[in-house]
C-alpha cells in the first residue's frame, strides 16, 4: 500500500507518506500521532479515517477500528464524489477484511460503482471483493461489464473463469459453459486471441463439455501457434484424440512425444492406454491425487482377442526397444521401466510370463538398483505378483547384488534397495528372528564402513547410507513386536538419536523417533521431535497427523493447545487470504492457477482434520475447566451452548471430507493414526500395503467427528437438567424437570448411539450388562471412552434413577480398577496404552460426570453464602437422589485415588534407577544390544582424519546415557501432568463430598 500515494480525498501525498512509512515500520503510535494532526486539518476525509481504522486494527483494537471504518463509510455514502477514490476504498477493504466484514467492503465498492458506472479501476476493486467472497456469479457479471466497457480480452477471460468455477464448485448447470463458449467465439471472430493462457482456457472449456473434436480443430488452427513448445502442444493433442476415442491417431501422437521426451512416464502409460483402447486410464489421470498417489492402474483387456493383444503388445515392445537404443548412453529410467510395464500387462492378461516379469525387474535392478528411487519405481509392479513370487524376487536380488567389483556407493545403494523391497513386499515379516537380527548388525557395520564417504559433505547434504539407520530401527521395532523385549525399542531409540547427532536434518529419523517415543509414553520428546521437523504452511495440514492423535490422548494440555491453535491459525489465515493469490492470478492472466487456487482452498476447507481440530479445541477448553462449573458455564457460553457444533454434526453426513494427510511418511507399524500394529499380536498380523489400510478411514472419521460434536451440547443440557433435578426430587410439588431440555438431550443421545452403530435401547442394555459383568469391556472396542460418555449423559437424562447411578459407578470402578490391576508395577514403557485410556476416561467421561454432580450440588445449596449448616439441612431434606449422588462421589473419589496411587508409585522410582535399568537392558551377551555394540565400537576406534572433524565431534559428544535420561525424564513429566489432573479431580470430589454432607 505504501506505493499508492497521490491525492486521496484531497489530501496531498507529502502529508500521507510519513503515516504510511510509520505503518510499514510498525511504529503505530507515531503513525496515530501523525494521523491525529492530519485529521485536525481534514476532519471529514474518508481516507484519513480509513488510515486511522487501519492503525487501530494493527494495534489490536478491532472495535475502535470497526467504529472508525463505519464513520468513513458513512462519509463516503453522503459526501461529494471527489472523495470517493480507489485508494480510500482499498484501505477500507483491508481493514474490513481483517475484521471479518467483507460484506461491508463489497458494499462500499458496489456503491462507488453505482455512482461511477464507467470507472474501470473501481469495477476491478469490486471484482476483487467478489473474488474474496467466492461469489462466482457476481464475479462473472462484473467481469462482463468491464469487458463491455474496455473490450479487453483479459476481462472476458475473467468472466469465463468465473463461469467455469460456478460449474466446478457450485455444480451450476452446464448451460453456462455454452454461454462462455459463445462469448469466446464472438471475441475470437472480431479480435482473435493473443495469449497462450487464453487458448488453454478455451480448450479446457471445450473439454468440460466433451467437445474434443472442436478442441482439436482449435488446436490445429491458427490459434494453435500460440503454443510455442511442440511437446506441450502434442500432449494436449494426444489427450484430446484419446478422449475423442480416435485411438490410432492418439497412438501416433504419443509415439512422437516419446521420441522427443523418452523419459515421459505418464505419456508412455497414456500411449499404452490408447494402444489397448482402454478408456479406464483417464479415470486414473482425472482422479490423480498428489498427496495420495495410487500405485495401481486398472487395465482393461476383455474387449481384445488374444491375437489383437499380441499384435499390439509387440508394437509396444518394438517402440520400447527403439527408445532404449536411442537412450543407451544416458541414465534415463523411463524406457527401462516401460519394458517392465509391458511384461506386467502380459502377466495381467494371463500370459503366465511371471519369470519374464521377474527378469525385467532384475535387469532394472542391475542398472538402477543403487539408486534410492528403485523401490518406489517398482512398487506397483511388485503388487501384482503373488507372495511366493515376491519372495523369489527378493532372493534373486540378494544373489545378483554386486558386492565384489562394484564401488562402495553401489554396494551401499543396492543393499539399501534390497531391504526396502523386502519391506514393500512384506517379505521381511516372514524372516526368522535370528536372520533379522543378523541383517541389522550387518547394516550397522555397513553404515560404519561407509561413514568416511560423507566426511567432506555439507551438514545439509544427504549422507551416504543414511537410510540404513532407518532400516535398522524398523528391524529393531519388528524384533520388539515379535519378542515383546523392550530392549530392542531402547536400541532403536539409541540408533536414531545417534543418527540425528551426526546429521540433524534427517526428517525420517525424527518421524521414527516421534512414533517410538509416543508408543512408550515419552510424549514431551515426541513433541520435541515433531517441532524439530519445522512444520510450516501447508505441511501443517499434511504432517501434523504424526503427533495430533497422541497429544489428544495425553495429559500434555499446554502443548496440545499450542498444537491445535497453531494448526487452526494456519488454516483460518489461509482460508481468509487464499483469495489474494486468486486475484493475483487474475491480474497476471494465469487463468489455470485461478482454478487451481480456488479448488485447493475448497479442498482445505473440506479437510477432515480441520473439522476434527475445531471440535477438539472446544473439547479441550471444556476439559481444562471441568473442575469449576462457573468456568465451564463461561466456556459453554463462548461455544454458544454447543449449538453450532450440533449443526456441524448434523451436516457431517452430507459433507465431503478430504483426507490431506501424507500417510506415506508414517512408519510401517502405524500406517494411519487409528492403527498401531504394536498394540496387537504379531501372530494376528498380515501384511497390508498402506494404500489399502487407509481406504476405510473416511466413514470412521466422519462418525467420530459427528459424535464428538454432540458432546458440548450434551454437557450443557446435562447441566441444565441437573440444575433442578435434585431439588425437584425432594420437593413434593416438583414439576418433573425441564421437559424440553430432557427431550433434546434424549434426541442427541439417539444421534450419539447411531454414530456408535447402535440403537439407544441396545446401548443401554450393553453398558448395563458390562457393569454387571455379563459382558467384557473388550466388546466396546476402540470406542470405549465414547461408550462411557454415553453412559454419563444417559444418567444425566434420568438422574432420578438410582439404578442408573449404580450402573455408571460400576462402569467407572470396573474399567479403571481393572486397568490399574493389569498394569500392576509395570514400567511406563510397557503399559502406556493403558495410561492413555485412563487419561481419556478421567479427563472426559469422569470429568463430565463430575460437572453434572457439581450442577446438582450447586442447585441444592442455598443462595445466601452465610446461611448456617442447620438452616441448610432444613432447607432440603435428604432424598434417594441425594444419597445416589453421595454414593457416586464416594465411588469416584476412591477410584481416582487408586489412579493417583499408581502414578505416585511410578514417580517415586528414582530417576537414576530407571536410567540404569534402561541402560542395563542393552548390555547382554546376545539378543538386543548387538547393533549398538557395533556402533559404539566404531565410535571408540574412529579417527578424526577418517570421518572428518564434524562427524568426529558428533560421535564423541553423543551419549547413550543422555538419551536414556531424556527418555525417562519425558515419561516422568507425562506421569506428573496426569497426576496433577487426578489430584485436581480428587480435591474437587472431596469438596463436593463435604458440600453434600449437609444435604
Amino acid at each position: 500500500m505504501a506505493s499508492k500515494f497521490g491525492l486521496a480525498g484531497g489530501i496531498p501525498e507529502r502529508r500521507v507518506r510519513p503515516i504510511w512509512d510509520a505503518i510499514d515500520s510498525r511504529q503505530f503510535k507515531n503513525a496515530l500521532k501523525l494521523l491525529t494532526s492530519l485529521l485536525s486539518k481534514y476532519p471529514k476525509s474518508p481516507y484519513a479515517l480509513a488510515l486511522k481504522a487501519l492503525i487501530h486494527e494493527r494495534m489490536g483494537k478491532p472495535d475502535e477500528a470497526l467504529t472508525v471504518c463505519l464513520d468513513a463509510k458513512e462519509l463516503l455514502y453522503k459526501d461529494d464524489s471527489s472523495l470517493m477514490d480507489d485508494l480510500t476504498l482499498s484501505t477500507l477493504q483491508i481493514v474490513f477484511q481483517r475484521l471479518d466484514h467483507l460484506d461491508l467492503a463489497t458494499g462500499c465498492y458496489a456503491h462507488a460503482c453505482g455512482r461511477f458506472p464507467n470507472n474501470l479501476e473501481l469495477m476491478m476493486g469490486l471484482f476483487n471483493c467478489y473474488v474474496r467472497e467466492y461469489s462466482f456469479v457476481k464475479q462473472q457479471q462484473t467481469a462482463i461489464k468491464m469487458y463491455k466497457l474496455a473490450g479487453e480480452e483479459r476481462f472476458l477471460l475473467w468472466a469465463v473463469c468465473s463461469i467455469q468455477l460456478q460449474v466446478l464448485c457450485d455444480k451450476s448447470g452446464e448451460k453456462l459453459l455454452l454461454l462462455a463458449e459463445g462469448l469466446l467465439k464472438k471475441h475470437i471472430a472480431s479480435h482473435s486471441m493473443h495469449e497462450p493462457e487464453a487458448l488453454m482456457v478455451y480448450i479446457s472449456l471445450l473439454e468440460q463439455q466433451s467437445k474434443y473434436k472442436d478442441a482439436l480443430e482449435v488446436l490445429s488452427g491458427n490459434l494453435g501457434s500460440l503454443l510455442v513448445i511442440e511437446v506441450d502442444k502434442l500432449r494436449i493433442q494426444g489427450r484430446l484424440l484419446a478422449r475423442a476415442r480416435d485411438y490410432n491417431a492418439a497412438v501416433d501422437v504419443y509415439k512422437k512425444i516419446l521420441e522427443l521426451s523418452p523419459d515421459d512416464w505418464e505419456c508412455f502409460l497414456q500411449y499404452l492406454g490408447c494402444l489397448f483402447e482402454d478408456d479406464s486410464m483417464w479415470k486414473f489421470f482425472d482422479d490423480i491425487d498428489q498427496i495420495h498417489p495410487t500405485k495401481n492402474i486398472e487395465c482393461k483387456f476383455s474387449h481384445l482377442t488374444e491375437e489383437m493383444f499380441d499384435s499390439r503388445i509387440s508394437s509396444a515392445s518394438e517402440l520400447v526397444q527403439k527408445l532404449q537404443r536411442d537412450t543407451e548412453n544416458s541414465n534415463l529410467r523411463g524406457p527401462h521401466l516401460a519394458e517392465i510395464e509391458i511384461e506386467k500387462r502380459k502377466f495381467l492378461y494371463g500370459k503366465k510370463n511371471d519369470s519374464e516379469l521377474l527378469k525385467s525387474l532384475l535387469q532394472y535392478f542391475l542398472k538402477f538398483g543403487h539408486l534410492a528411487c528403485y523401490a518406489s519405481d517398482v512398487e506397483a509392479f511388485l503388487h501384482v505378483l503373488p507372495p511366493h513370487k515376491k519372495a523369489e524376487f527378493v532372493g534373486m536380488l540378494v544373489e545378483n547384488a554386486d558386492s565384489v567389483s562394484a564401488s562402495a556407493t553401489t554396494v551401499l545403494g543396492q543393499t539399501t534397495t534390497i531391504l526396502k523391497v523386502q519391506e514393500l513386499t512384506g517379505n521381511i515379516f516372514e524372516l526368522p528372528l535370528g536372520e533379522i537380527e543378523a541383517s541389522a548388525v550387518k547394516l550397522a557395520k555397513l553404515y560404519c564402513q561407509n561413514l568416511p564417504l560423507s566426511k567432506d559433505l555439507d551438514p545439509q547434504e544427504s549422507m551416504f547410507g543414511e537410510e540404513l539407520l532407518s532400516l535398522i530401527s524398523n528391524m529393531l521395532v519388528q524384533l520388539y513386536w515379535r519378542t515383546r523385549d523392550f530392549c530392542y525399542l531402547a536400541e532403536a531409540i539409541m540408533v536414531l538419536e545417534l543418527g540425528l547427532s551426526i546429521r540433524g536434518h534427517v526428517w525420517q529419523y525424527k518421524i521414527l523417533l516421534l512414533h517410538i517415543y509416543s508408543y512408550i509414553g515419552a510424549l514431551p520428546l515426541a513433541f520435541e521431535r515433531y517441532k524439530a521437523l519445522d512444520v510450516k504452511n501447508i505441511l501443517t495440514e499434511t504432517v501434523s497427523h504424526h503427533i495430533l492423535r497422541q497429544m489428544l490422548e495425553s495429559p500434555m494440555w499446554v502443548d496440545l493447545n499450542n498444537l491445535l491453535q497453531d494448526y487452526l491459525k494456519f488454516m483460518d489465515d489461509h482460508l481468509k487470504e487464499s483469495a489474494d493469490l486468486t486475484f493475483l492470478a487474475y491480474r497476471h492472466r494465469n487463468y489455470s492457477k485461478v482454478i487451481e487456487f480456488v479448488l485447493f482452498k475448497q479442498r482445505l476447507q473440506q479437510s477432515n482434520q480441520y473439522e476434527a481440530a475445531r471440535v477438539e479445541a472446544s473439547l479441550l477448553q471444556l476439559k481444562q475447566n471441568a473442575d469449576s462449573i462457573e468456568e465451564e458455564d463461561r466456556v459453554l457460553e463462548d461455544l454458544k451452548s454447543g449449538v453450532q457444533l450440533v449443526e456441524l454434526s448434523n451436516e457431517m453426513g452430507s459433507r465431503t471430507l478430504r483426507f490431506n494427510e501424507d500417510m506415506q511418511t508414517r512408519p510401517w507399524w502405524t500406517p494411519c493414526p487409528e492403527k498401531n500394529y504394536l498394540l496387537g499380536s504379531f501372530e494376528d498380523f498380515s501384511y497390508c500395503p498402506k494404500e489399502n489400510v487407509n481406504k476405510d478411514r473416511e466413514e470412521n472419521v466422519r462418525r467420530a467427528i459427528q459424535r464428538k460434536s454432540l458432546v458440548p451440547r450434551m454437557i450443557y443440557l446435562s447441566i441444565q437438567c441437573s440444575a433442578t433435578a435434585l431439588k425437584e426430587s425432594i420437593e413434593t410439588n416438583g414439576s418433573g424437570g425441564d421437559i424440553k431440555t430432557c427431550e433434546e438431550l434424549k434426541s442427541l443421545l439417539d444421534e450419539y448411539t447411531k454414530t456408535l452403530e447402535s440403537s439407544f435401547s441396545d446401548a443401554v442394555e450393553k453398558i448395563t450388562e458390562i457393569s454387571q459383568g455379563a459382558r467384557t469391556f473388550e466388546t466396546l472396542g476402540s470406542d470405549l471412552v465414547d461408550w462411557l460418555n454415553f453412559a454419563v449423559f444417559w444418567n444425566a437424562w434420568s438422574l432420578n434413577s438410582q439404578e442408573h447411578w449404580n450402573v455408571l459407578n460400576l462402569l467407572f470402578e470396573r474399567l479403571i480398577l481393572d486397568r490399574i490391576k493389569s498394569m500392576g508395577s509395570s514400567e511406563m514403557s510397557s503399559c502406556y496404552s493403558d495410561v492413555q485410556v485412563l487419561v481419556q476416561i478421567i479427563t472426559e467421561p469422569l470429568a463430565w460426570h463430575s460437572l453434572i454432580i457439581q450442577a446438582c450440588t450447586r442447585s441444592s445449596l442455598p443462595s445466601g453464602k452465610k446461611k448456617k449448616k442447620a438452616q441448610h439441612s432444613d432447607h432440603l431434606p435428604s432424598s434417594p437422589m441425594s444419597q445416589a449422588i453421595k454414593d457416586s462421589i464416594h465411588s469416584l473419589c476412591s477410584t481416582v485415588q487408586e489412579v493417583s496411587n499408581w502414578l505416585v508409585n511410578q514417580m517415586n522410582n528414582p530417576e537414576d534407577d530407571q536410567v540404569e535399568r534402561f541402560l542395563t537392558t542393552l548390555k547382554r551377551n546376545k539378543g538386543p544390544g548387538q547393533v549398538l555394540e557395533v556402533l559404539e565400537s566404531f565410535i571408540a576406534t574412529s579417527e578424526e582424519s577418517e570421518v572428518g572433524s564434524r562427524i568426529f565431534e558428533s560421535l564423541k559428544t553423543w551419549s547413550k546415557a543422555d538419551s536414556a535420561r531424556k527418555t525417562v525424564t519425558a515419561q516422568q513429566r507425562v506421569l506428573h501432568e496426569f497426576h496433577q489432573i487426578c489430584e485436581s479431580k480428587r480435591k474437587l470430589l472431596e469438596k463436593l463430598k463435604q458440600q453434600m454432607s449437609h444435604v
